[in-house]
This record gives C-alpha cells, sequence and structure tokens, in this order.
C-alpha cells in the first residue's frame, strides 16, 4: 500500500488556532465527565461508614487490572439536569462501558450511587437501552453492579415507565441469546428495578445491604397495610434462604465483586474462541505521524476545506493507505487500511457527496460487504450536492443507492463525526440513524439537517416573499428571524446536545482515535467468531 505524505505545518496558524480550539472544546468535555466524578465522590464518607466502596471503586474492582476500559456516553444529558450547562452532572445516573473480566470481554453498568442514590437522570434510560443493545449485537456478557433508588417520582412521566419495560425485555433477550447476566445488588433494587436484579442469570447478594423487594415498607403499608422492614422485606439474608432470589451471599462489596469475577472465571466463555481472538498477536506499525497533530487538522469553522487524508495518515498502521477509486469522484474518499493489524474499509469527506462518489462509495461498501471487512465513516460532509446539473446526473438516484447499500450492509460499521454531519450527508455516512455498531464523536463536530445560515436563509427568502405578496417587507423582522434560526441551529449541532441526547456512543479525544478503534474493532471481531448456546427463554430462577 501506499503511505500517505503529511501536507501539515504544524507551526502555521491556522494548525495552531485549529488546536486551540479542539483543545478548549475537549477541555470543556473533560470538565463535565470531572463535575460527575467529583459528585459521586463527595459521597466517600457516607460510604465509608456504611463499609461500602464507591461505584467507580466497584468497577476498578471489577475489571481485570492493567486492561482498557471503554467507557461509554459519558455526557449522558448534559444540560437536562441543571439550568446551568456549565454545572451539569451528566452520565445518566450510571458508568457504562466494555472491559475485560476475569479475561473476558464485558458489558460493565453499574448504579453511580453516589449521586441521587442512583436514580437514573434524564437520558440514563436511553443508555440503559443502548448498552444492552450493544451486548447484544456484539454477544457480550454483562456485568451489572446494581445500587439504584429507581426512577425519580417527582419527574414521572409515562413514557419513561412504558419503556423502561423495555431494559427488563433485553435482560430476558440477553439471557435467551446464551449471554450471561452477572449481578452484584450493592444496595436498593426495588420495585420495578427489582426486575434488574431477578432477571439476572447469577445473582450476588451482599449482607445487611442489599434490598430487592416490589414495594418497600411505606408502599407496602399504604397498600395492604402490612408492617414490615425492609430487611424482612428484601434482605440478602431472606433472599438467599428463603426466597431463592440471590444466589450467593457476599459480606461485603469486595466480596460482592470478588464472587462476580469468580463466575465468569469459571463459565469457560471463550472455549470455542480461536486462540487469535482471545490473545491476539497481531504485528503492526503505528502511524508514521503524531497522533497529537490530530488536534489541529479539523477547523472550528466547518465550511473552511479539509483534507480527511491527513486523519488517515495519523491513525492507519504505518500511514498505509490503499485508496479505492481515487480518481472518480474525487471528494469522497475510500479505501483499505489497518488499525493495530484489524482490516477495515473506509469512507471519508474531502466534500459533499456527488453522484460519482455516490456510486463509488456503494460499490465500495459492497465490496466490503464480499469479503467481511468492517466499514469506518469519518463524517465530514456538507451533504449531498445539490443543483440542476447534479440533478440531471441522478443525484437522488446514485445517493439512494449509497443509503441502501449502508442500510444493509452484513458487516459492522463504525461511525466517527470528525467535522460536519448535515442532511442526508449524514444519512449516506451512516449517521445514528441508520445504526451503526458503534458511533463517537470528536468535540468539534456538528449534526444537522444543515447549516443555520443555510436554513435561516431558506426561511428568510420564503417570508420574504410572503410579505411581498401582502405588500409589505419588514427588514427588521427578516433579520431577527434569520438570527433566531442560527441561533437555534447552532445550540443544537454540538456534540454537548447530541452526545446529551445518545446521539453517539460518546466524544472522544482526537488523538485516543486510534486506541478506541482498535478496542471496537476487536470487539466485532470477536462478537464474529462467538457462537453463543442460544435457548428458546431465558434462564428462570428457581
Amino acid at each position: 500500500m501506499a503511505h500517505i505524505e503529511s501536507t501539515l505545518s504544524t507551526t502555521s496558524e491556522s494548525f495552531q488556532s485549529n488546536r486551540e480550539s479542539m483543545l478548549a472544546l475537549l477541555g470543556r468535555v473533560r470538565a463535565a465527565e470531572h463535575r460527575t466524578r467529583a459528585k459521586s465522590a463527595a459521597s466517600r464518607e457516607r460510604f465509608e461508614k456504611r463499609g461500602q466502596l464507591l461505584p467507580r471503586e466497584r468497577v476498578s474492582l471489577l475489571l481485570d487490572p492493567g486492561t482498557p476500559f471503554l467507557e461509554l456516553a459519558t455526557l449522558a444529558g448534559y444540560g437536562m439536569d441543571h439550568p446551568d450547562p456549565e454545572k451539569t452532572a451528566p452520565g445518566g445516573g450510571m458508568i457504562a462501558g466494555i472491559g475485560f473480566v476475569s479475561g473476558i470481554r464485558c458489558m460493565v453498568v453499574a448504579s453511580d450511587s453516589g449521586i441521587d442514590a442512583g436514580a437514573l437522570q434524564p437520558m440514563g434510560l436511553d443508555k440503559t437501552l443502548r448498552v444492552q443493545e450493544l451486548a447484544l449485537e456484539n454477544k457480550l456478557p454483562l456485568v451489572q453492579l446494581v445500587e439504584s433508588a429507581g426512577a425519580n417520582l417527582l419527574a414521572y412521566r409515562v413514557e419513561d415507565f412504558i419503556r423502561g419495560g423495555a431494559s427488563f425485555r433485553n435482560l430476558a433477550r440477553l439471557s435467551a441469546a446464551g449471554l450471561p447476566v452477572v449481578t452484584v445488588t450493592h444496595g436498593s433494587s426495588t420495585a420495578g428495578g427489582a426486575y434488574q436484579t431477578g432477571l439476572s442469570d447469577y445473582i450476588i447478594l451482599i449482607r445487611g445491604r442489599s434490598r430487592a423487594f416490589l414495594a418497600g415498607p411505606p408502599l407496602l403499608k399504604a397498600a395492604t397495610g402490612e408492617i414490615a422492614t425492609e430487611e424482612e422485606l428484601g434482605g440478602a439474608e431472606m433472599h438467599t434462604h428463603i426466597s431463592g432470589l440471590g444466589d450467593y451471599l457476599a459480606e461485603d462489596d469486595r466480596d460482592g465483586i470478588r464472587i462476580a469475577r469468580e463466575i465468569l472465571a469459571q463459565i469457560d466463555w471463550n472455549r470455542d474462541m480461536p486462540a487469535e481472538i482471545v490473545s491476539p498477536s497481531r504485528r503492526y506499525k503505528p502511524p508514521r505521524y503524531d497522533a497529537e497533530e490530530l488536534l489541529g487538522i479539523m477547523p472550528a469553522d466547518h465550511k473552511r476545506p479539509v483534507d480527511m487524508k491527513q486523519v488517515i495518515a495519523r491513525i492507519a498502521d504505518d500511514s498505509d493507505f490503499l485508496e479505492f477509486g481515487e480518481n472518480y469522484g474525487g471528494a469522497t474518499v475510500c479505501g483499505h487500511i489497518k488499525i493495530e493489524g484489524w482490516p477495515v474499509g473506509i469512507i471519508t469527506n474531502n466534500g459533499p457527496i456527488d453522484p460519482a462518489g455516490a456510486t463509488k462509495a456503494t460499490h465500495f461498501i459492497q465490496a466490503c460487504c464480499q469479503s467481511k471487512t468492517p466499514i469506518l465513516y469519518l463524517n465530514n460532509t456538507t451533504g449531498f450536492m445539490v443543483g440542476k446539473s447534479y440533478e440531471e446526473n441522478g443525484i437522488i438516484k446514485h445517493g439512494s443507492k449509497m443509503i441502501q447499500a449502508v442500510t444493509n450492509a452484513t458487516v459492522p460499521q463504525i461511525t466517527i463525526y470528525c467535522g460536519a454531519s448535515f442532511g442526508a450527508g449524514n444519512y449516506g455516512m451512516c449517521g445514528r440513524g441508520f445504526a451503526p455498531r458503534f458511533c463517537f464523536s470528536w468535540p468539534n463536530a456538528k449534526t444537522a439537517v444543515m447549516g443555520g445560515e443555510q436554513a435561516a436563509g431558506t426561511m428568510v427568502m420564503v417570508t420574504e416573499a410572503a410579505m411581498r405578496r401582502k405588500g409589505e417587507v419588514d427588514t427588521a423582522k427578516l433579520e431577527a428571524l434569520s438570527k433566531q434560526i442560527i441561533d437555534r441551529f447552532d445550540s443544537q449541532m454540538s456534540v454537548f446536545t447530541t452526545s446529551a441526547r445518545l446521539l453517539d456512543d460518546g466524544v472522544i479525544d482526537p488523538r485516543d482515535t486510534r486506541a478506541v478503534l482498535s478496542k471496537v474493532l476487536a470487539t466485532c471481531r470477536e462478537a464474529e467468531a462467538r457462537q453463543p448456546q442460544a435457548m428458546q427463554f431465558a434462564v428462570a430462577r428457581p
């Protein structure tokens, strides 16, 4: 393959400006994540008095030492739990990610019970459903560390109650698909949330701390007049000795996590997996250029042109890139690379998608499906080309073919929003609505049906035409309308809005792109090779 030559001038004013802008956005992301961690850690004294570990300490103890943990959706709910976005504590009330437990790649979900007793925050339900979906699609065992006050009844919405059932349905689907669900219930798991524990295949309860019941003492008394303590209703000893809900009785958090790790170590999960998948020994050369330089490639203004091959050069093994159809539809870039030894087809944009680019991308997607090669989309497009000549050349027809290919691709598709992702270009480049296996954003990414200025220009022309028909054009009103629309679009297209609403799986540092891609490609390859023992029903309690 050909090595991509660097054309970046890292000392130029534009590079430095791009870098400073990216670092500022990244700093804002990290500050939001830090607020959440600090707010949870502020409960340390209360946890220690109860003899408990903090939620992140539980996760750390569960994971194999020195192994990577890909945390997901850290900005979930950003700005939706506080009127001042810069004081928000995002994350949805939970910690979730992919990591290794006793040598097994698992989806790990932990209630962030240091914040509001683990009650689900805005978008917490959506985050739960997303990580369960990822576990199912990637054939990952699910480990739950549960301690949650459940839903916030003061913020009750009937739609959340109905949709919440899907999370329990997914637990049953995971079990039936042959994917073990292992749960350590560290504290409360009450009302509907009791089924988060009850629908697990292996249940570990903590003596004196675990609580699992459909109705707590106050609700029980109000409903039936019966009086009982929490321990009598749903304590660990009752459930492990009498009801049979619990399979293991642990003495404390550490003991519970030890048991969870032992369970996973004993189930021989990797018995049928090829050795090169479980313990890969791939040899590869790192990129020829420093990942630090990724900070200075993307301009803050999405209208400025970018050579996305310079991004490829900083994530591909040895900066090797075998370009496909280089001289046809050149604004749509397609080709083959490897990332830490994993082969992947790549599609990205050096401008809008024209008919030739859409046709080329369609061909390339189908060829990748033929060879079982995963596809990586680096989104940086303002959409499909518009205009008389493009319509005559079949932009709708060819764009539709590209969207059909993306929709029906039979290989894992991974999307990273690197810059603009506007209009139907978002669809053609496997935006979130097209169910990519994983979807991440860089801090500068922007997602919208179109740019704010284009939207404003369109509405101003329509409104002005209406005013002319009435014989009166109000320039001040048109200017106010334009500003209103631009502000509305600009406020919704940033990652701080899109990631808050789970329109990606998280915002990543551009310098971590290669490492993140290596992790998810390995996850996809493992899922492809694994054949769990699926059953007609989930494992039921005795």
